[in-house]
């Protein structure tokens, strides 16, 4: 039987275990009492109480730089960016020298704000307790900041690092290969209907939660700016025309991406679906602001880091489309439409596609949007004979 009470631990075994588990890294900073600016690093800062509210860190009880400003009247946590770790080894290194160059300002407490950080918070110390050979700090927080939204910058296994998030253009894979393959099969067809209608068209397919442009024929006025291999994320109500034929699985994941999942949105959201199905094409109608903000968005999704916080934009974004979504075509009315968009009934062993048409004239009155659709429906038979075997 092991005695747990006597156990010991190797240190390196210690180390390289929790160098498995990936940590921030922030800029502990104070002004001693003779008005020196002072730092260290740490990777374990966190936050501890929302009510009060308090974060921690842990530095080590031999620490000189936390002995030189633990009696300071306040001190700063400075989240360092993923581009920050030159600053990251410079306030690592011992002496006095951890600030020369540095730019920063001093906090509404007094505490170095470090130029270039995520963010930083301001606390005076509420606590500090011996564990083991570390302290444990508590600090209440007085006053807080996102100064720069970035990605931030990481310890792992002993090395820094950063998120690695995916890109806007699709990678290669068998699947987006050949629906690329199928979509050229229509190109001639595709560009048919864009010259004759004036229109911008282009093929799209569902890889995983993204739909991809992979062929694109420019008649319209509008042109089009999408590069192939773009993807947009599929989030409720848009991308119903992709669930066609799918699972109850399917079409559950594609529910639970929007940022409302309450039982009202749900059913919503289920009709639209139901109504997508059932007529076979979708319709997006055309209001400037909803549509420029949702493109802004995704812009700012796809050239920055795309954080979490950018990630719920898009969804909230996309949501807001729904009162666009599907309008019932009335006889007599005109319409301004962003986008129709038409399944492809291709075979099973194939991603779902659609056909996209963009970029029509405003006003259009019914008979027109009726001749767009028919229009978008022979080619996607064609797509659909194309995929068939023999």
């Amino acid at each position: 039987m092991t005695d747990v009470g006597n156990a010991t631990i190797d240190p390196a075994l210690f180390r390289e275990t929790l160098g498995h588990y990936p940590t921030g890294v922030a800029v502990v900073t104070a002004v001693s009492d003779d008005g020196i600016p002072e730092g260290m690093v740490v990777g374990t800062f966190t936050s501890v109480s929302l009510d009060p509210p308090l974060i921690a860190f842990f530095p080590a009880r031999s620490s000189r730089s936390f002995a030189r400003f633990r009696d300071a009247a306040a001190f700063g946590i400075n989240v360092l960016a993923s581009d920050q770790e030159p600053l990251c080894r410079q306030m690592a290194t011992a002496g006095a020298a951890k600030f020369e160059g540095v730019r920063w300002r001093p906090g509404p407490l007094g505490s170095p704000v470090l130029d270039g950080a995520v963010a930083w918070i301001e606390c005076t110390f509420e606590d500090v307790r011996e564990a083991g050979d570390h302290y444990i700090v508590l600090g209440r927080v007085h006053e807080l900041d996102v100064a720069r939204s970035t990605l931030p910058l990481l310890f792992f296994q002993g090395g820094y690092g950063k998120f690695s998030t995916g890109s806007f253009i699709a990678a290669p894979n068998p699947e987006l290969i050949q629906a690329a393959q199928l979509a050229e099969t229509i190109r001639s067809e595709m560009e048919e209907l864009s010259l004759a209608f004036a229109v911008d068209c282009s093929v799209l397919v569902k890889i995983g939660s993204d739909a991809v442009q992979v062929l694109t024929a420019n008649g319209g006025r509008a042109s089009e700016t999408v590069p192939l291999g773009h993807r947009q994320p599929i989030i409720p109500p848009l991308g119903a025309v992709f669930m066609a034929k799918a699972t109850p699985a399917e079409t559950e994941a594609w529910m639970q991406r929007a940022p409302d999942d309450s039982r009202g949105r749900r059913a919503l959201h289920g009709s639209l679906l139901d109504a997508v199905r059932d007529r076979g094409y979708s319709l997006l109608a055309a209001e400037p602001e909803l549509l420029q903000r949702h493109q802004a968005v995704l812009t700012e999704f796809e050239r920055s880091d795309r954080l979490p916080r950018q990630e719920r934009d898009v969804r909230q974004a996309t949501a807001d489309l729904v009162d666009l979504f599907c309008p019932d075509l009335i006889v007599g009315r005109r319409y301004d439409l962003a986008s129709i968009m038409v399944s492809v009934p291709v075979m099973a062993n194939l991603p779902p596609m659609a056909l996209r048409m963009t970029a029509m004239p405003k006003s259009a009155p019914t008979e027109q949007v009726e001749a767009w659709i028919h229009g978008l429906r022979r080619v996607a038979a064609a797509a659909a004979m194309a995929s068939t075997p023999g």
